[in-house]
């Protein structure tokens, strides 16, 4: 049970952790990106970029961690949903990563914009436009597996009682908004943000829950100790013939 405890506080601060270096990462390359005609002023910030696109990494990181640690855990209660939750969050992670790879990449355009004439300045932008793009979608299906494994983690922690009932209704409910709120955002709804702001919470009350309670320890099935056992000595062959000569007497 000792194992189960520290994973658990060990995915409680990573929950923490991603929360808030995802925040601060998103913040710092939204600040420069985010502007307009920020080919302009990107090489200027080019640090600023840049430590926000290596926040998301350590959430990419983690991302994927998560699915490693919970592993062993959900796989003694549904190891098909322990597969499961493993490859989507590596899949989550990789789209992400993917998303910072867009992100650096900007930064010797916006190089390379300053330099420019006209003509090639109008390409470049449209490459900018282009790369934006590219990370919005890379972040939003990263999202949404990560609402499809969220679904596959709340729907274990309930049916082991891992967690309070309670909790990990909320966690259901959290990634399905997640998920569909971020498939709707590929297709245009601009709901991508309010959707993640429940299991966002989620993760932070979670993360809190972890770290201060854990598992709960009866979920799990206790290692079995087995005793030794004296086994009987077998009959010595003259009492088996002792045995015959009474029967037939």
């Amino acid at each position: 049970m000792n194992i189960y405890r520290t994973t658990a506080r060990v995915v409680g601060a990573m929950y923490l952790a991603g929360f808030v270096v995802g925040i601060a990462g998103d913040g710092l390359v939204k600040s420069v990106l985010g502007a307009p005609d920020y080919l302009s002023t990107l090489s200027a910030n080019s640090m600023t970029v840049a430590i926000g696109a290596m926040l998301w990494m350590i959430a990419v990181v983690g991302d994927a961690a998560h699915g490693i640690l919970m592993y062993p855990i959900l796989k003694q209660h549904h190891e098909r949903i322990a597969v499961g939750y493993l490859a989507a969050r590596i899949v989550d992670a990789i789209f992400i990563a993917l998303m910072v790879l867009f992100i650096l990449v900007q930064i010797p355009l916006g190089s390379e914009y300053l330099k420019a004439a006209a003509p090639d300045a109008f390409y470049l932008q449209a490459l900018g436009t282009l790369l934006t793009e590219a990370r919005f979608y890379a972040y939003e299906i990263g999202m949404s597996t990560l609402g499809l494994s969220g679904l596959m983690l709340g729907y274990t922690l309930y049916k082991a009682r891992l967690v309070p009932r309670f909790v990990a209704v909320w966690g259901l409910v959290g990634y399905a908004i997640i998920f569909v709120g971020m498939v709707s955002e590929m297709m245009g709804s601009g709901l991508g943000l309010a959707s993640s702001i429940p299991g966002g919470l989620w993760e932070v009350f979670m993360g809190v829950w972890l770290i201060a309670k854990g598992f709960n320890p009866s979920a799990f099935v206790p290692d079995v100790v087995v005793s030794d056992v004296v086994a009987p000595e077998p009959a010595k062959p003259e009492i088996h013939k002792r045995q015959r000569e009474l029967s037939a007497a």
